[in-house]
């Protein structure tokens, strides 16, 4: 079973959404990036308060990969954290076998639990080698190539705390690809010392979405596009959120300082110098995901998910 999801970075090359496999459902808060969680609202809104913060294994969609036809991106786990602790480490190897049985589809594999996942992968590409010599199991669709070259790794990074953290965590990861999602981005982000040669192979960045979230400022966004840029690394722009610096029309007005801080006034001119003006919208559609007037839609290079490896 797989949802089509409107999540834009999981879309193919020639456009078509990707879908969202949830192998485990609900996850619990470890930092301020969780604080206004889009999936804890789709809990509770079909199950619930507090239904999130069981975490649920779904043992019977683990072979739904292996019935699509069609290659497609593949978000794991958006409803919930693979790496969470209450997900069993047999579990989370069925799922890593399943994606190493569908080598046609890309899977990103996201995560905040950066520890667990450091750990536990060299533990699962032995226990992948066993069941490849096993001669019991059914005949494997694809010899086993370690890092999976069609799974990607990713940390969430909402600020310069957590990247610090996560981020040298993940490149000490074997993956084809290591990537970050800075969003919701509650802070600057100095990636300069990870992007390049053995560092980060993408970037995802953007701003918060729902009836809580925070104000960015688009000085941030515009630097981790110019390191970016520097760096040669692919940049994903994929929403301003709820928050657009466009000021025109009907919404709340608030003024962020470079620091995150933000200043609440009935008009432009009495913010600080420094603060950017950024203006309530009804919706993340309506404030868009042009960055100075474009949109950034990069993805790493691929081919045929040959994806260039790291080894750690």
């Amino acid at each position: 079973m797989a949802t089509t999801t409107t999540i834009e970075w999981t879309r193919g090359d020639d456009g078509t959404a990707g879908v969202s496999w949830n192998p485990v459902r609900g996850c619990t808060k470890v930092s301020a990036g969780c604080d206004n969680c889009y999936a804890e609202a789709i809990s509770t809104h079909w199950n619930g308060p507090g239904s999130f913060e069981v975490v649920r294994l779904v043992p019977e969609v683990l072979d739904a990969p292996l019935d699509w036809r069609k290659p497609r991106r593949v978000f794991v786990n958006s409803m919930s954290d693979l790496f969470h602790a209450d997900v069993p480490d047999e579990f989370i190897l069925e799922v890593f076998t399943r994606m190493w049985w569908a080598p046609a589809h890309t899977f990103q594999v996201l995560t905040k639990r950066h520890a667990r996942m450091a750990t536990l992968i060299p533990t699962l590409e032995a226990e992948l080698r066993r069941r490849e010599a096993d001669l019991t199991l059914v005949d494997c669709p694809t010899p086993l190539t370690w890092p999976l070259p069609n799974v990607w790794l990713g940390v969430s990074v909402e600020d310069a705390h957590w990247a610090r953290i996560r981020i040298p965590s993940l490149l000490r990861t074997p993956a084809a690809i290591r990537f970050i999602s800075a969003e919701p981005l509650l802070g600057p982000l100095d990636l300069t010392g990870w992007l390049g040669t053995d560092g980060l192979d993408w970037v995802i960045t953007g701003g918060e979405s729902g009836p809580r979230a925070r104000p960015p400022h688009p000085a941030w966004f515009r630097s981790l596009r110019d390191q970016c840029a520097a760096a040669g690394v692919p940049f994903f722009f994929k929403q301003w959120g709820q928050w657009s610096p466009d000021i025109d029309g009907p919404g709340h007005l608030v003024g962020v300082l470079p620091s995150g801080v933000v200043l609440n006034a009935p008009s432009p001119d009495d913010f600080a110098e420094g603060s950017a003006t950024m203006r309530r919208c009804r919706s993340k559609h309506a404030a868009g995901r042009e960055l100075d007037g474009r949109t950034h839609d990069d993805f790493p290079a691929t081919s045929d998910h040959q994806e260039p490896t790291h080894a750690a």
